[in-house]
């Protein structure tokens, strides 16, 4: 895409100040990975492809279900039963041609997490797990990556930024998962669908904020209670 094209289609976000020409760049140059393309992962995904970043990989090996349609908003009826990861990428192609996209329609695991993560300069996990979420964790710290985190049930939701400038990781703050009986779970407790929406833009909020080199969570757990309306910032 030539300059002119560029500035017509980002020139909102580079006439902010703090982005301009030099961090319109920086998105288009940067390469991110988004881990789980559900309920935090598609609104992540829909708005670093709006923003302009230039390497998008969508990492997600299950299928659409009827269930995930009112708050994975990627999806609609007719793509029920259809990989999660390979629908997302076609949306997103036709939402920005300009991002590349790479998509990994397979499950996060030991064996692969550091081929898959290796490529990319910053993480985003949206998985809805703790398996999944120290795996990614541990990945990142080994190939020193930052990594931004994000969790939600019913009307809460977290979000950090761990492993960027010196910044601590998710075993500093919880050095164990969690019994698998004792986490509660959307499928359990259920989420109201507008909840990931608003976490997952946050979270991708903070990922376009440590592209352009904005000062982003340090050592901060945010936590924001939308039934209340309340914000608490947490220092670990």
């Amino acid at each position: 895409m030539n300059a002119i094209n560029t500035f017509l289609r980002y020139s909102r976000q580079m006439m902010v100040p703090e982005i301009g020409n030099e961090g319109q760049q920086k998105l288009i140059d940067a390469k991110v990975l988004v881990i789980g393309a559900g309920g935090l992962g598609c609104p992540v995904l829909q708005y670093l492809a709006a923003a302009g970043v230039g390497t998008i990989g969508i990492v997600d090996f299950d299928v659409i279900e009827l269930h995930n349609l009112h708050r994975q908003i990627l999806y609609h009826d007719k793509t029920t039963g259809q990989s999660k990861a390979i629908i997302a990428q076609k949306v997103l192609m036709e939402l920005n041609p300009h991002a590349t996209f790479h998509v990994f329609d397979e499950k996060l695991t030991p064996d692969n997490a550091e081929r898959i993560i290796s490529d990319f300069d910053i993480i985003v996990d949206g998985s809805d797990n703790f398996a999944t979420r120290y795996l990614v964790n541990n990945t990142c710290v080994q190939l020193s990556k930052p990594l931004i985190y994000g969790s939600i049930l019913k009307f809460e939701g977290q979000i950090a930024v761990f492993n960027h400038n010196t910044s601590k990781n998710l075993r500093d703050l919880f050095p164990e998962p969690p019994e698998p009986e004792d986490v509660p779970n959307c499928s359990l407790n259920g989420v109201i669908g507008t909840l990931p929406g608003i976490i997952g833009t946050m979270m991708a909020q903070e990922t376009l904020k440590l592209i352009i080199g904005i000062p982003v969570l340090h050592n901060e757990l945010l936590l924001f209670n939308t039934l209340q309306w309340s914000f608490m910032k947490l220092r670990y």
